[in-house]
């Protein structure tokens, strides 16, 4: 797994230059550098990201020039109803939206500092067909305790936390996957893309039946270790409710990965 750590590491390298179009403050970021801010990293697609560290610059390459969340699935189509769950700073949600006009893009992002994040980033790109809105996604509606100790923003999570009490929890309102189709008045879903840092399990494996009819593809980045489920749960899961299933194992993290369901 080093090695194939490594490997992936150096290989990112011409994705980096090739799809960034100031790619030398990308590399400052990642040497820990001193840089101006706000920093605004620029995509040679046209999509432009406000981002705070490093780690982010890395997200956007996994999600915009790797495409991690569409290369194993079916590729998003203009018209489309799309879910983006653990939206950050809007890379995915964005990336959407600009691609496909037609389609709707509905982001949940808990955690403050990102929430506002992605506001800035939707409205530096000017795409008027994201809605965001600042809600955890978990088993029921309810306020949720967020965990916030690592100190990277993109690795905060409902799952690493019990109470409001821990070291490190902010309290955010909580939504089910069930009530985001109730109170969007959605009557489907097209691609739900789901990254929530162990939350997936909490969601899926307590949402109902007719939740889930309504729902035709679905990428999630699985974390194992951090609940009591792994992914192989996920995937008994996903199949009895009618889907077919792939997994994409990280190439650099063997607790890491990507499940991709379709019907």
């Amino acid at each position: 797994m080093l090695f194939s750590r490594w490997f992936y590491y150096f290989a990112s390298v011409p994705t980096l230059l090739k799809g960034i179009a100031n790619w030398p403050i990308a590399i400052r970021m990642f040497l820990g550098l001193p840089v101006r801010k706000p920093v605004v990293i620029e995509l040679k697609n046209g999509c432009r990201f406000k981002v705070r560290t490093g780690m982010d610059v890395w997200i956007i390459k996994e999600t915009c020039l790797d495409r991690d969340y569409e290369r194993n699935s079916v590729p998003i189509k203009d018209g489309w109803v799309v879910i983006d769950i653990g939206a950050g700073l809007g890379d995915f949600a964005i990336t959407v939206a600009r691609e496909h006009p037609g389609s709707v893009v509905y982001a949940y992002e808990p955690f403050p500092e990102s929430f506002t994040l992605l506001q800035e980033n939707i409205e530096l790109n000017r795409v008027s067909n994201v809605r965001a809105f600042p809600y955890a996604v978990g088993k029921r509606s309810e306020t949720m305790c967020l965990e916030t100790t690592t100190g990277i923003a993109v690795q905060h999570s409902t799952a690493r936390t019990a109470t409001s009490l821990n070291p490190g929890a902010v309290q955010v309102p909580g939504l089910s996957l069930a009530d985001i189709f109730l109170n969007e008045r959605l009557s489907r879903c097209d691609f739900l893309k789901v990254d929530c840092e162990g939350a997936e399990y909490d969601i899926f494996l307590h949402t109902d039946e007719e939740t889930l009819r309504k729902i035709r593809h679905v990428c999630l980045e699985y974390h194992d270790g951090v609940t009591a489920f792994s992914h192989a749960d996920l995937i008994q899961f996903f199949k009895e409710n009618g889907f077919q299933v792939k997994i994409h194992p990280s190439p650099a993290h063997s607790d890491l990965g990507f499940l991709y369901a379709s019907r």
